[in-house]
């Protein structure tokens, strides 16, 4: 008898194995499946520092601007291992357009223009403290320069200022007041 209680205790362990198996093995694929459909922007890492679309998805001032980045379609861009400073315009400056700019923008026969917007805001490299130079200018993705200019409350970039911050795992990120247009 207690050959078979043990036959049956092994039994269940093995079922229990497997059944915790294969919940692991649908993970895997459920998660692979999102990052096929997401590329790099997919890919799942709480353990990481940061990057610098996971620091925009947290800010719940910059809901539009991940609007903007997810209509233009450049998440894997803000995830890729740069390094990149961008300049992110939080909600208030998004306000500041026209009426229905920004609903016109996220339309997608406009997905160019809003992809022109979004990538005029980054620049390739990090630039942050002592890198932003009165009267030194950045070079943006979209082969625009911005001018940095800084006076006694705080630093300018492109006429807007820098109200924050942000270290990410792939560069820096500068909330800014302003979007910028070309």
């Amino acid at each position: 008898m207690t050959g078979l209680r043990y036959s049956g205790i092994v039994l269940l362990a093995v079922f229990a194995l497997a059944s915790c198996d294969s919940e692991t093995r649908a993970a895997a694929d459920e998660a692979d499946v999102f990052a096929s459909n997401h590329g790099q922007s997919g890919v799942k890492d709480d353990v990481s520092d940061a990057n610098i679309l996971q620091i925009a998805i947290g800010s719940d001032d910059h809901s539009t601007l991940v609007a903007a980045v997810q209509a233009a379609e450049l998440e894997d861009v803000l995830v890729n291992p740069g390094p990149l400073t961008v300049f992110a315009p939080n909600n208030a400056a998004f306000e500041k357009l026209p009426p229905g700019t920004v609903e016109d923008l996220l339309k997608p026969e406009n997905k160019s223009s809003l992809r022109s917007i979004i990538t005029g805001h980054a620049s390739p490299g990090t630039y942050a403290g002592d890198l932003l130079k009165d009267g030194s200018q950045l070079y943006m993705a979209t082969g625009h320069y911005v001018d940095v200019e800084v006076r006694e409350d705080g630093t300018y970039v492109n006429g807007s200022k820098i109200l924050a911050t942000v270290d990410a795992s792939n560069g820096v990120v500068h909330v800014i007041e302003d979007v910028f247009i070309f």
